[in-house]
Parts: structure tokens; C-alpha cells; sequence
């Protein structure tokens, strides 16, 4: 069974809220014109993000981190999405000479020993990259959603991170069901992972298929405490940085 006929449902106020979802985007590409992007992790949410930017034809870059560790279907969407809209999406890599002394270091399971090297890893696969990406850039959007964790219980529309540029999350008051409706009723491609039960898709080794009644992010960082669970995109406590240098 599918993503689309396990989730796809059009509950009560969607046209409301893809309506409210449409406006934030183009307001949003109006007043930072030029100078913002769409960060999209390629996942389901995003990808539905990237759907509206085309079909509005608004003026939003589209970039990707492309850690070096992420599965080849979630990869494969970056030429799905420049075959399908005609959008080029830029690619962003960890430096390579950061990665080969890390892994030499530490070894390559390195994320499993300890939350301080799984951030570190983040730090030059994910949080260097993202940097380069929003460089010279004045607002950046996610797929981010309240529903997603209790960590995002409580996104805004638009928010200001810790760099003062403002941070646009055109779907944060959608459900699950919201997203595949709407993936449903345009045909969106998507990742052909979400058909296997992972609702939310990192790097492949840090990424697992949820059971029944777990959470949303159940999948991600599967070891750690509920609590830990970011990478350092979506954080902007002094705490988190770029260690050793970041789904």
C-alpha cells in the first residue's frame, strides 16, 4: 500500500489552509525578491513546497543538502524535479577534505557512539553546506510542520533565525493528511521511501522505517532521546554549531 492511499485525505479546512500556504509564499517571494530559497530536504512536505513555487511560477531558488549519505531514491528527485518543472535545484556538499579526516578519525559509525560526533557529523555534512547556501541570501523555506515532533509543536509562518534572515514555513499548520492530499490531487513526485514507511528521511544510516503508532520522526536517530532529535538546521541555541567542521 501506498503513501498516497495510507495518508491522502481531505480533511476539514484544507482549502483554507493551502490557500493561506499559497499567500505566505508569495508574499514572502515578493519582499525578499532575488534573495531566498527553498531548502528542501526532498521529502514529502517539500516536495510539495517546490509543486506550489512552480506552479505560481515564483521567483524561489530551489537548493538541497546533497550530504554524500543519503539514499539513491531521495537523490534521484533532483533530476525528477528539473524533468517534471523545468526548476534547477542547487546542489550543496560537504567539503570533502572535512568528511575524509572526520570519518578517518572517528570511523564511519561514528554517529552511533555518542550525540556530540552524530552533531558533528551533521556539523560538515548538513549545518557548513546549509551555510553556503543561504550566503548573501535574505529568507530561506522549509517544509517544517507543527505536527512533525514536539520540538516544532509551536513554528510559526515566518520567524527570524539566528542569523536575522527570515525563516518562511508556508506549511507549518498542515497535517500529515494535508500534505498527501495535496501530493495526491497534483501528482507530485515524491519519494518512493515514504511507500515503506519513513515518513521523515535523513541520511541513510540514521534513517529506519517507523511501527505503527510511533511518531513521525520515530525514524530518525532512532537511539537517541526524543529531545536530541535535530540536526542543527532547525536550532539556533548557542549550543548547537558546527562541530568538527548539520533531514
Amino acid at each position: 500500500m501506498s503513501a498516497i492511499d495510507l495518508y491522502a485525505r481531505k480533511t476539514t479546512g484544507f482549502d483554507e489552509r493551502l490557500a493561506h500556504a499559497e499567500n505566505v509564499l508569495i508574499a514572502a517571494a515578493s519582499e525578499h525578491l532575488g534573495r531566498i530559497v527553498q531548502s528542501t530536504s526532498l521529502g514529502a512536505e517539500d516536495m510539495v513546497i517546490t509543486d506550489l513555487i512552480a506552479r505560481h511560477q515564483l521567483p524561489i531558488a530551489l537548493g538541497t543538502l546533497e550530504t554524500g549519505m543519503l539514499h539513491e531514491q531521495t537523490v534521484a528527485l533532483i533530476s525528477r524535479i528539473a524533468e517534471r518543472y523545468g526548476l534547477e535545484v542547487e546542489v550543496y556538499k560537504p567539503v570533502t577534505e572535512s568528511v575524509i579526516h572526520f570519518v578517518k578519525t572517528n570511523g564511519d559509525k561514528a554517529m552511533f557512539e555518542s550525540i556530540d560526533l552524530r552533531k558533528a557529523c551533521c556539523g560538515i555534512r548538513k549545518l557548513e553546506p546549509l551555510s553556503r547556501m543561504l550566503a548573501g541570501r535574505a529568507a530561506w523555506v522549509t517544509g517544517l510542520r507543527r505536527e512533525q515532533s514536539n520540538n516544532r509543536g509551536v513554528v510559526g509562518f515566518s520567524e527570524t533565525d539566528d542569523k536575522g534572515r527570515a525563516k518562511i514555513n508556508p506549511l507549518a499548520d498542515w497535517s500529515w493528511n494535508d500534505v498527501w492530499h495535496y501530493i495526491a490531487t497534483h501528482d507530485v513526485p515524491y519519494n518512493p521511501l515514504h511507500d515503506e514507511f519513513m515518513p521523515s528521511i535523513g541520511c541513510a544510516p540514521c534513517t529506519r522505517a517507523i511501527a505503527v503508532g510511533e511518531d513521525f520522526r520515530a525514524g530518525r536517530w532512532w537511539w537517541e532521546d526524543e529531545k536530541a532529535k535535530e540536526c542543527g538546521l532547525h536550532v539556533s541555541e548557542p549550543a548547537v554549531s558546527m562541530i568538527g567542521a548539520q533531514a
